[in-house]
């Protein structure tokens, strides 16, 4: 058992040591109490050091086998991470390089769109598409990434709602990126004759982040939808936003017909 040294004390004063005035007096009596209650801290420090000292010895397996079973998770992570994800990761990544290329020829090409299109979506080459790639990397930040890239397929190959079944899947950090896949939800809510959910998406979009391509994007979608509907306080609110703040934006070239439209 640990023991401890109680500092401070004082040895009585002989009979003959006389004390000279009621201060001197009060000084002894504060520097005793705090002898004794220092003692009593010792005292109980030494009580539970030693409760503990027992409880380790007497738990001592079990305490060795959680520590251990906490580093054999840990060791387990970084072993998956180093030969399982990482690995996955790249072979998703390489075949995400094929899927790109076709989706970026359709965008390049409209007239043969559709085709390379679901050449994106299904693979070609001896490569994965982008579904092949959500089914089998889901877990992964190429298999995140599939997902909207297949969404913005479906959508311009009209199969809006598997576009919008993509599209909810993805999930990113990057604003503009996400106000890009909350709008392209709210074309195929559009698309599918839903406008009161399309006007939800479209205000979300513009919404989400504030920047000249997006925001103004979406704020006039929102605002034509909302006209249609005869929300004509909702679309002279978005329309007044892009007054306000981007007329310089294509968007922004004609407003001022559309806020006459909405008064």
């Amino acid at each position: 058992m640990a023991t401890y040294n109680k500092r401070g004390y004082k040895a009585p004063k002989p009979e003959a040591e006389k004390v000279e005035n009621v201060a001197d007096l009060e000084n002894e009596i504060t520097i005793e109490e705090k002898d004794s209650t220092t003692a009593n801290v010792f005292n109980t420090l030494d009580e539970t050091a030693s409760k503990t000292e027992e409880f380790v010895a007497k738990n001592q397996n079990i305490i060795l086998g959680v520590v251990g079973g906490i580093a054999l998770l840990v060791a387990g992570y970084l072993l998956y991470q180093k030969f399982i994800a990482g690995p996955a990761e790249n072979n998703a990544a390489s075949d995400m390089y094929q899927a790109q290329k076709y989706f970026q020829q359709a965008v390049d090409a409209p007239e043969a769109s559709d085709s390379l299109y679901n050449l994106a979506l299904n693979g070609g080459d001896g490569k994965q598409g982008f579904l092949d790639i959500v089914k089998n990397h889901g877990g992964s930040d190429a298999g995140n990434l599939a997902n909207y890239y297949a969404g913005i397929a479906f959508l311009n190959t009209k199969k809006f709602d598997k576009a919008i079944e993509h599209l909810s899947d993805f999930s990113t950090k990057d604003e503009f990126v996400n106000a890009l896949a909350i709008g392209a939800i709210g074309d195929a809510k559009s698309e599918l004759n839903k406008p009161e959910e399309a006007l939800e998406y479209y205000a979300k979009a513009a919404e989400s982040t504030k920047n000249e391509v997006t925001t103004p994007r979406f704020l006039l979608k929102a605002g034509q939808v909302a006209l249609t509907l005869g929300k004509k306080e909702d679309a002279l609110k978005y329309f007044t936003q892009i007054k306000e703040n981007y007329e310089d934006t294509q968007e922004g070239q004609n407003i001022d017909a559309l806020i006459g439209l909405a008064q």
